[in-house]
């Protein structure tokens, strides 16, 4: 095997990264975890943290490894996928942009495990994180490609869990006006994010047609 197709590739690492951390939003979550763990312990608090941690990056590493050959089954072309998940992009920017329902903290009172469903999923592993590590490993034409998505996943989960395992210190120092104005932010890079997926699809489509 060439050396290199080991590189790694900064540039994609670095999209990859801001992207999914985005999507995530680990300060935006911080009082979601808070609520939904609020009748447990700090040794619960820190297993939930764990577990959420591991299922969303299970989810969407199952998704990221998979997903081309789910692709070639549906006949899906990489333009399709980026067009696709610049519109679940833009809808999760949306969400940022706009108050947050508070519909998951209810099942904090149902006796669930809180950690897989909804923190581990679909809050954190959710369709727009999901779409982009697809399309971001889609857009790999090397290992080192692959290996450089892979890594800033592997980056932002262990950021998204050191967001809950501090999530009170994150609250007590950002209150709340402080963790929506992050979200908001956080909410306007990545529609911005969208449309330029959106844009670089049909861009290919306009010069190389439809496949």
């Amino acid at each position: 095997m060439d050396t290199a197709d080991l590189a790694l590739d900064v540039t994609l690492l670095a999209q990859a990264f801001v992207t999914v951390l985005v999507i995530m939003d680990p300060v935006g979550n911080v009082p979601v975890f808070l609520a939904l763990t609020r009748g447990q312990d700090r040794a619960g608090k820190r297993k939930a943290a764990w577990q959420a941690t591991g299922v969303a990056g299970g989810v969407i590493l199952a998704f990221a490894l998979l997903g081309e050959q789910l692709l070639a089954v549906l006949g899906i072309s990489l333009e399709a996928l980026q067009v696709a998940g610049g519109l679940i992009l833009i809808l999760v920017a949306l969400e940022l942009l706009s108050p947050q329902p508070d519909d998951a903290v209810g099942e904090a009172e149902r006796g669930r495990n809180v950690a897989l469903v909804p923190l581990g999923t679909p809050l954190l592993a959710g369709p727009g994180a999901i779409a982009a590590t697809m399309l971001y490993i889609q857009q790999a034409d090397t290992l080192g490609g692959v290996l450089s998505v892979l890594l800033a996943l592997l980056g932002v989960l262990v950021i998204v869990w050191l967001g809950m395992r501090f999530s009170g210190l994150l609250a007590r120092l950002l209150k709340d006006n402080g963790i929506e104005l992050v979200s908001r932010l956080l909410g306007f890079l990545l529609a911005a994010i969208a449309v330029q997926l959106i844009a670089s699809a049909v861009a290919d489509w306009v010069r190389y047609g439809v496949a």
